[in-house]
């Protein structure tokens, strides 16, 4: 199991900070969102980009995933989406990323789940031939409106390219009543990318769920990591502590190596 960590778990640590971490506590890579606290963008500097390559380079450690914004599924403007695609994807391959996450967003108003899939498959394949040029795969989350793996599922059908696949995680196809096995059976070798993230119902909250250190939640982390493994899955098993957004919840000294522990020891 190859174990990474968002960086949006961190939103107060310094580029040498997330490396240092990373060894301290014992996982293999690291997964961009934050970059020295701020979302990372394509109008990332020439200088900067080859300071986060030099710095992961020289520490041995592999950027595991870019993660965007961006959101395939609205329907709105899909030439200038397409166009954010292909300057993420370009970023990506300037960092010796393999891929780039994307979301669905809100369906366009009065639009058919057909439409909706038609629409985001085309816009989808428009740019994976850039994916594929580059050698960086586009991964769709299981998110928002497309929280469902089946939703996921129906989209990637219409996508024939290796290069775009599914980012399964696991709290939202779950809160969409989806089981482990049913997320794998509708995804299967689609899935690209795996995050790993607790969580409890609280219908006081502002999402209506409380995120919480691994294993105190009611999301089957353990069930969907190990059943994952067990059908085949060799990808990159991703934290994604939501420090960042959640500023309430426990800071990333005590999550991200408690995270680390137990997905270990469950992974066998």
């Amino acid at each position: 199991m190859k174990l990474a960590f968002s960086t949006l778990g961190c939103p107060d640590w310094s580029l040498d900070e997330v490396i240092a971490a990373t060894r301290q506590y014992g996982y293999d890579g690291v997964e961009l969102r934050l970059l020295d606290g701020e979302i990372i963008t394509p109008e990332l500097s020439q200088s900067e980009r080859e300071r986060v390559r030099a710095a992961f380079a020289e520490a041995g450690l592999p950027i595991c995933c870019l993660d965007s914004s961006i959101r395939v599924a609205t329907g709105a403007d899909p030439e200038g989406v397409a166009a954010e695609l292909r300057a993420f994807l370009d970023l990506a391959a300037a960092l010796d990323a393999p891929m780039i996450r994307v979301f669905g967003g809100d369906w366009p108003d009065g639009a058919t789940e057909e439409q909706v899939f038609a629409a985001t498959a085309a816009l989808l394949n428009s740019v994976a031939p850039d994916a594929e040029r580059l050698g960086v795969a586009i991964v769709l989350e299981t998110h928002d409106t497309l929280a469902s793996s089946r939703t996921v599922a129906e989209i990637l059908r219409r996508v024939p390219s290796r290069s775009v696949g599914a980012l399964w995680d696991t709290h939202h196809p779950y809160r969409m009543g989806e089981s482990p096995d049913q997320v794998i059976d509708a995804l299967g070798e689609h899935i690209l990318h795996f995050h790993v993230k607790d969580a409890r119902r609280n219908e006081a909250a502002r999402t209506g769920w409380d995120l919480l250190l691994l294993g105190e939640g009611e999301v089957p982390v353990r069930d969907s990591l190990t059943t994952l493994l067990r059908r085949g899955y060799t990808g990159w098993v991703a934290v994604e502590w939501e420090k960042k957004w959640h500023p309430h919840i426990e800071a990333p000294e005590i999550a991200l190596p408690q995270h680390a522990t137990l997905l270990r020891e469950w992974a066998g």
